[in-house]
């Protein structure tokens, strides 16, 4: 089969395409796409595109006005994204009605070229980065509902294997730690005098012993699921209003990030590494409840409050070795706002959980 037509430019999209994509949709079922307008804004991996559309007066169908398109180039050089974020939008959970996903009327990803396209709904209007707010309790049951939803679509070792993916092998878990342990040792270095006393050797421990407990979770498929493996507060779009509908955007795992992990990953991401520590404290067992809860409202069964409360703890050690990947080239002293924040809430919930029960 040869590769799709991708996108590398704007100048590309035209009338035509639009009218093809949207009507192949199923967004326009009569009439054809007249004009278009366009603003574009480079990110870190990709450029952007919104897209404003007038219609002919014939047209007919949800005609959506304001599109977002998204290319990629996928080669990072020493790194690479794959197809995995256009299998996010066209493919994972489609027909997942609970699944917090942009609805997307086109994604193509080009094997030869390492590239792909997407064309989203544009929320601008009535969503924002949830950097810009504070976590509510009615937040945090959002996330926990719409991460259960999607985990539990993929649940369990037998219908990972259904999703073309597995089980991470050893092999797979030792490379993930191994590109963020090269950061640790200089922060160590650098900022000894900054964390707590402790903390160092909590370090040296967690590298070489917390690892060996991830092989060893492995054994049991049940609590393993397909994930975003990013929910950073970046990557979630918010009413700029109310806590309902959220979006999850841009799955793009490296090739050495794990895109089958335990599903409650994805919520102790989003808890340990973004939120305030006290704010995480109050709302913390509330959320995971409320996912729990949600997973067996979804079908989930053998899976025990016990196992998820031990899976929690061993992903919360996981953001660890987030914080200190931002440091594996040497210390990052440009984003030391964004990854020491992240490191010493980390440290802080290994602590409070008594994470370290679980290599120990």
């Amino acid at each position: 089969m040869s590769d799709p037509v991708v996108l590398t430019s704007l100048d590309m999209v035209t009338h035509e395409w639009l009218t093809g994509v949207l009507t192949k949709s199923g967004a326009l079922s009569k009439g054809h796409v007249v004009g278009f307008e366009a603003d574009s804004q480079t990110h870190n991996y990709s450029t952007g595109h919104r897209i404003r559309i007038a219609y002919s007066a014939d047209a007919q169908g949800t005609r959506p006005t304001r599109l977002f398109l998204k290319l990629v180039n996928a080669d990072m050089g020493d790194e690479l994204f794959g197809s995995s974020e256009v299998d996010y939008y066209s493919r994972d959970y489609a027909g997942v009605t609970c699944a917090p996903i942009i609805p997307c009327y086109d994604a193509a990803y080009s094997e030869q070229f390492l590239r792909y396209h997407l064309l989203l709904d544009d929320l601008t209007e009535g969503h924002i980065e949830a950097k810009h707010r504070t976590p509510t309790l009615g937040y945090g049951f959002a996330l926990a509902e719409g991460l259960a939803c999607l985990h539990a679509h993929w649940w369990g070792a037998e219908r990972i294997v259904e999703s073309g993916d597995r089980i991470p092998s050893e092999d797979q878990i030792f490379r993930f730690v191994e590109v963020a342990r090269p950061g640790a040792d200089p922060i160590v270095r650098d900022f000894r005098g900054e964390l707590q006393a402790h903390w160092p050797g909590a370090m040296d421990e967690l590298f070489a012993r917390h690892p060996q407990a991830m092989v060893d979770r492995t054994r049991n498929g049940n609590g393993f699921a397909l994930i975003h493996g990013d929910v950073n507060r970046t990557n979630i779009l918010v009413p700029r209003v109310a806590d309902r509908p959220f979006y999850l955007i841009d799955r793009q795992p490296f090739d050495w990030s794990l895109v089958v992990w335990l599903g409650v990953y994805d919520l102790a991401y989003a808890m340990v590494l973004d939120w305030d520590v006290k704010l995480r404290r109050r709302l913390e067992m509330p959320v995971l409840r409320r996912y729990f809860d949600t997973l067996l409202e979804r079908g989930i069964q053998g899976y025990s409050w016990e196992q998820l409360f031990d899976d929690y703890r061993l992903s919360a050690a996981m953001c660890v070795y987030v914080a200190t990947e931002w440091c594996s080239g040497g210390i990052n002293h440009e984003w030391k706002h964004i990854w020491w924040p992240k490191l010493l809430r980390s440290l802080t919930v290994c602590d409070e959980l008594n994470c370290r029960e679980l290599w120990t």
